[in-house]
């Protein structure tokens, strides 16, 4: 105690506990690159303090607005799964590797965004670009709506999972997750075609627009 002149063990009990300053809190590598048009929301609180987090848009979000690349540890081995989050692969030299996020301070924002369990709900999709996984948006986004996503077509055939993810409350996300069958498809009603994201229709070059 600089008062008193002693050494103590403890408090003094004359003077009293000294004044603690704390350090200010950084955030995780993965908080600081969230776009200033998003914001990350907690969810839920659950045991252990662990904190479930989504993306949130603060403003309107075009549709076809490009996300990435997913920055994550590459590894034969998923380290870090959570049944709430996609599981993302990529080619690398001829390989197959997991995108691993086991902490904030080796992955970016996208490690946040939750998964869609229908089309409804759905406003990002996934895909492999050069290496690389990107997400899009397949719609506009309003503010204060959360940033879902699902594999692209192609990109689900990689990862051998559905087009169409529908998730019951009692279900367990597998991993890697198991072809389903689509359902609920978007249809042309033109022609009758059925596919399985709103983007793969809107692409679609219906023939017979000019019969019709």
């Amino acid at each position: 105690c600089e008062d008193c002149g002693k050494s103590l063990i403890g408090e003094c009990k004359l003077h009293g506990p000294l004044i603690r300053a704390k350090d200010r809190v950084i955030p995780s590598r993965a908080r600081l690159t969230l776009p200033h048009y998003l914001t990350l929301r907690v969810l839920e609180l659950r045991a252990g303090n662990q904190q479930i987090l989504g993306v949130f848009a603060k403003k309107v979000i075009q549709k076809r607005t490009q996300f990435g690349p997913y920055v994550g540890q590459l590894s034969t081995k998923l380290t870090c799964y959570d049944e709430s989050r996609l599981v993302l692969q990529v080619l690398k030299d001829g390989g197959k590797y997991f995108l691993d996020t086991p902490n904030e301070d080796c992955g970016n924002w996208m490690m946040f965004v939750r998964l869609a369990r229908n089309q409804e709900e759905q406003t990002l999709v996934a895909y492999q670009h050069c290496g690389e996984v990107y997400f899009t948006t397949v719609k506009p986004i309003e503010p204060h709506t959360e940033l879902k996503v699902w594999y692209a077509a192609d990109y689900a055939k990689f990862m051998e999972a559905s087009a169409v993810f529908i998730k019951e409350e009692s279900d367990a996300c597998p991993l890697p997750p198991v072809a389903k069958e689509p359902v609920d498809p978007w249809i042309c009603s033109s022609c009758g075609s059925t596919f399985a994201t709103f983007a793969l229709l809107e692409s679609h070059q219906c023939i017979h627009k000019d019969r019709v």
